[in-house]
């Protein structure tokens, strides 16, 4: 039996219950309920990570309303193995291994991040000031047999010097500080390199040989392609459309405060670690020349371009079979004019 004094306590606890549940629905959506950030992997201790640490330092991916989770990884390899098992959802890779994604059925998109750039390297004490000097000597290559800038200078010197480069020099791979301590200490004359790389050998006193973007001009692609670009899946960018377009404004906004303020490079050297600040001054040069100032149809149209040239001169091996660079490989939802 139930007494009065009971049924009241019953009907008040009922009436709370009730107020609660009104409430928590009206309530804003909690953190936890909210949709969760963008994860973005990075090399712990790769470029990327600069401009990672600029956003959040400076508030830019508050300002463009997107939250993101910065995941921190060894390697490119795990870069791709996380992005291609669901635990990132943003990397930065090229449009080569988005279009290889694609062509095996993984529908990858791409979005620049930053411009082809680089240079084949010379010790001026070793006397090769043209391509033709070239002749006979050992040439240090970084990137292994398929990197790009030797097979885009391979082309360029057959179209405009009518030199066989693979003939002419006799190639030197090693891992990129091994090739910067050979090429300082005398034992190699020249050197493909990476970038921040060649930034270094040129607060060093190494001179550039012939540039990237001039490689490109004597073949006929007047526009720089963007080559290093963000990439991610095509399904999630079209769930996550507007967090996408938010985050890549965040990003070049990072790039514009990096690209215009020597101040804001002053965090960032403990993460860079160079030996000097004339090195410092390099790398933070490099890193501006590379910084896409606009992206649209014809840097679409000068990658296929650039494509073409290192399908051919890689006889497909860089390229996976892939036959043409598809347009689709470049997200529809980013253009910068």
């Amino acid at each position: 039996m139930t007494t009065p004094a009971g049924g009241a306590t019953r009907l008040w606890l009922a009436g709370l219950i009730l107020l609660v549940s009104w409430l928590a629905g009206c309530a804003p959506d909690t953190p936890e309920n909210a949709d969760a950030p963008l994860r973005i992997g990075v090399l712990k201790f790769g470029t990327v990570s600069w401009e990672m640490d600029t956003i959040q330092r400076h508030g830019l991916a508050e300002k463009h309303d997107v939250a993101i989770e910065v995941v921190p990884l060894a390697s490119e390899n795990a870069l791709a193995v996380a992005l291609q098992g669901g635990r990132v959802d943003l990397i930065v890779s090229d449009w080569l291994w988005a279009a290889r994604q694609r062509a095996d059925g993984r529908r990858y998109q791409f979005a620049p991040y930053s411009r082809a750039v680089g240079a084949v390297m010379v010790n001026p004490a070793s006397g090769v000031t043209t391509l033709a000097d070239l002749d006979r000597k050992k040439l240090g290559i970084a990137g292994g047999p398929v990197d790009k800038t030797w097979l885009l200078l391979r082309a360029y010197a057959q179209k405009t010097h009518g030199l066989d480069l693979e003939q002419a020099v006799e190639p030197t791979y090693a891992a990129p500080p091994m090739i910067n301590r050979l090429l300082l200490d005398g034992d190699l004359p020249a050197a493909v390199n990476f970038w921040h790389y060649n930034a270094r050998l040129s607060a060093l006193g190494m001179r550039p040989l012939v540039s990237v973007e001039q490689m490109l001009e004597g073949l006929g692609i007047d526009t720089v392609p963007p080559l290093l670009g963000w990439v991610f899946a095509e399904d999630w960018a079209d769930e996550h459309r507007a967090e996408l377009q938010h985050f890549l404004a965040a990003s070049q906004d990072a790039k514009r405060l990096l690209d215009e303020s020597d101040e804001a490079w002053s965090p960032l050297e403990p993460m860079i670690k160079p030996e000097s600040e004339a090195v410092f001054a390099a790398i933070r040069d490099g890193y501006r020349a590379g910084i896409i100032k606009r992206y649209g149809a014809p840097e679409i149209a000068a990658a296929g371009q650039l494509f073409d040239v290192l399908a051919s001169e890689s006889d497909g091996r860089l390229t996976g079979g892939v036959t043409r660079l598809s347009p689709d490989v470049f997200w529809d939802g980013y253009r910068q004019p």
